[in-house]
């Protein structure tokens, strides 16, 4: 090629706006900083210093979000790097939620790690480039990034699964979660490649105007590829019947791990969700909410009623998850403002009560996880009454009683289902709930019950799970007396399509 020709040619890039992207590169810049720090540190850093760093990467992340937000309000929602990623105020919210799970998977498992040996960077590094991806899943403008960002969740949560090498059960979740992962992501991928060839696009924006502007000849090609990111999806928020790798992963993965899955893992599959099929593909809601509403319908009998059989405590909250993204789905699939924001904020709550939960949990199952039955729990109130008082707060949340944050989330998204007309599905989701309230009951009877043998060594409670432990159970009383704030921000965060350049 001459040089004149060489002069001519310039290459443009996409634009990229930096500022706005400062959350997620916090993440994966600390994250990689992180590893290679204690790789030059012979000794170990002190103890807690891995949690520390890691919980304040997430939150200078968060209070980034904090000015993005700010900005989206003043300014409307934007796109960043040519229109592959999208800032609006449904993206800054989750990635808000994302960073706080994140900080309280960090005090959680700083105790834990030291507890079983394996104190180092590792399982902290792989949380950050989870979350990492997480975001990316929420912010995603084009299927093929949204894929990238899946695949960065996915491949990591893999890893985290099996962290535990001295016990089996921690590898044969792995290997469950790592198969049945390919096989949805394979699922999903054949879904963007069907709607590619029913649109000509991956862009969501354009997908969007596409369908909005053209009348389909031969549906069948885009229904099949709706059909098919459906599959893809309902594995990762884990609703049946995609949901049977949960109970065994839930229960083989070392707890903390199991607390970031629920947490991080639900919410960033339901943002990604919400913005693919709500926003994109609105104008065939007719053809995807009927398939939603039957989803929601066996995730929530499913898990409602299999968690009552259950004998231990984190398969037990496995089936409740399941009950959850069953909730979570009845505002999905009214498909409207109210049901977004109805399904935003219990994904905010659910964060905070599973992380509390899972944070009693790993003090109580001991080390190597393996205490995790009924009985583990059985006189908890003798043994450590703050702890059983905390555990009793956050479960009756997760049962929807009332002037608990739980309480609000659940009324949210069935008055969503009902302004959708949505009736059955309402009236479904009302007993169900009422199903698996005795799951928490039953653990909290167990708890103040003084049949039997009672352990009475008196349980340590580490300052991080105790931290942990104290912000949930006061995110969920404030916001059980005051959700109106919330809820106003929930509103605000409804996703909109962003076009790029």
């Amino acid at each position: 090629m001459s040089p004149a020709v060489l002069a001519a040619t310039t290459f443009e890039g996409p634009a990229v706006q930096w500022f706005a992207l400062l959350p997620l590169l916090i993440l994966v810049g600390g994250g990689l900083v992180l590893m290679v720090v204690a790789a030059l540190v012979p000794r170990g850093w002190p103890k807690g210093g891995y949690a520390v760093v890691t919980a304040t990467l997430a939150g200078a992340a968060m209070v980034m979000s904090v000015f993005n937000w700010r900005d989206v309000q003043d300014h409307g929602a934007q796109s960043l790097v040519g229109g592959a990623i999208a800032l609006d105020g449904f993206s800054v919210f989750i990635t808000v939620v994302i960073c706080a799970a994140v900080i309280m998977t960090a005090l959680i498992a700083d105790d834990f790690l030291r507890r079983e040996g394996q104190d180092g960077c590792e399982l902290y590094a792989l949380m950050l480039m989870a979350a990492a991806g997480g975001i990316v899943m929420g912010s995603a403008n084009d299927l093929i990034v949204l894929f990238l960002g899946l695949e960065t969740l996915s491949i990591a949560l893999y890893v985290m699964a099996a962290s535990n090498p001295k016990r089996l059960q921690s590898q044969e979740s792995a290997i469950k979660y790592f198969i049945l992962g390919g096989f949805s992501s394979a699922f999903f991928l054949y879904g963007v490649a069907l709607v590619y060839g029913a649109t000509g696009s991956t862009s969501l924006p354009k997908i969007m105007d596409f369908l909005a502007t053209t009348n389909l000849l031969n549906e069948r090609l885009l229904l099949a590829g709706m059909a098919l990111l459906m599959v893809g999806f309902g594995f990762k928020v884990a609703a049946a019947p995609f949901h049977i790798w949960v109970p065994d992963v839930y229960q083989g993965a070392p707890t903390p791990v199991t607390s970031f899955m629920a947490s991080v893992g639900k919410v960033a599959a339901f943002a990604a969700l919400l913005r693919v099929f709500v926003v994109a593909l609105g104008q065939y809601e007719s053809d995807w909410r009927p398939l939603l509403w039957v989803l929601a319908v066996l995730t929530l009998l499913v898990g409602s009623v299999l968690a009552v059989v259950q004998t231990d405590v984190k398969r037990m909250l496995a089936y409740s998850s399941i009950s959850h993204a069953g909730f979570i789905l009845v505002g999905v699939q009214a498909a409207n403002a109210k049901g977004v924001a109805g399904s935003l904020f219990y994904l905010l709550t659910y964060a905070f009560l599973v992380a509390g939960t899972f944070a009693v949990v790993t003090v109580v199952v001991g080390p190597g996880d393996s205490q995790t039955g009924l009985d583990a729990f059985r006189g908890l109130a003798r043994r450590r009454p703050s702890l059983a008082l905390a555990l009793t707060v956050l479960l009756l949340a997760q049962a929807g009683v009332p002037l608990t944050a739980g309480f609000d989330a659940k009324f949210e998204v069935i008055v969503a289902a009902v302004d959708a007309k949505s009736y059955v599905l309402a009236v479904i989701a009302m007993l169900c709930s009422v199903i698996a309230a005795f799951v928490y009951l039953r653990i909290t009877v167990s708890m103040y019950s003084t049949d039997g043998e009672v352990p009475a060594k008196r349980l340590r409670v580490p300052i991080g799970a105790a931290t942990a432990v104290t912000i949930a159970v006061t995110f969920t009383l404030v916001v059980g007396f005051f959700p109106s704030n919330l809820i106003d921000l929930a509103r605000d965060a409804v996703p909109v399509i962003v076009s790029g350049s």
